[in-house]
């Protein structure tokens, strides 16, 4: 049943009948791995690239995966983050990861709920924001993140998906930072 998990919580399995006592003969017998404080894969299971998104994700099933760590998830930049990018609406509680580092971008109305993408990766359904909306972001942040990682990902974006404009201009309007990207698109054009 984990492995069906990729990545299972105590909480998970207990619903589906598996209780406390189980699983931690299961860590005993070398059947299951603790990865992290409330967290447990099998002892089988391979990782990925993007294992540590997945492990944000079933921890903090409210986040949205964005900025770096979405540029990365979409191929969209050289950068490789140190910590994992996630969304969450202004008011919701900062989460406590004891081994994984955060950092939090507050959002709210549709800058937090719209162009959100659903993968699955380790058997966790990840929440990541979409390429456009992830390069409006990266301009709405820009002071935090750096504006030559936003022109990175802006001129990555406009290699690999040609004809996105109306999508890149539609979140750019969500995000209010159309005045500030339109001379980089007018540069890149």
């Amino acid at each position: 049943m984990i492995r069906q998990f990729g990545i299972a919580r105590p909480r998970d399995l207990e619903a589906r009948g598996v209780s406390r006592t189980m699983l931690y003969r299961l860590v005993k017998q070398g059947r299951v791995r603790r990865q992290g404080r409330g967290i447990y894969i099998a002892a089988t299971h391979r990782l990925t690239a993007a294992h540590t998104l997945a492990e944000v994700a079933r921890r903090v099933p409210a986040g949205v995966i964005c900025l770096l760590s979405a540029l990365r998830f979409h191929d969209l930049t050289t950068q490789s983050p140190a910590e994992v990018w996630i969304a969450l609406p202004e008011k919701a509680r900062r989460p406590r990861l004891d081994r994984l580092r955060l950092r939090i971008a507050r959002f709210s109305g549709k800058a937090l709920t719209e162009g959100v993408e659903r993968h699955r990766v380790e058997g966790v359904e990840l929440r990541v924001s979409s390429p456009a909306k992830t390069v409006a972001d990266c301009f709405k942040f820009r002071n935090k993140i750096g504006i030559d990682v936003a022109i990175e990902a802006l001129r990555d974006f406009t290699r690999k998906h040609r004809g996105g404009a109306d999508e890149l201009a539609r979140f750019a309007r969500i995000c209010r930072v159309s005045r500030i990207m339109q001379p980089y698109l007018d540069a890149m054009a």
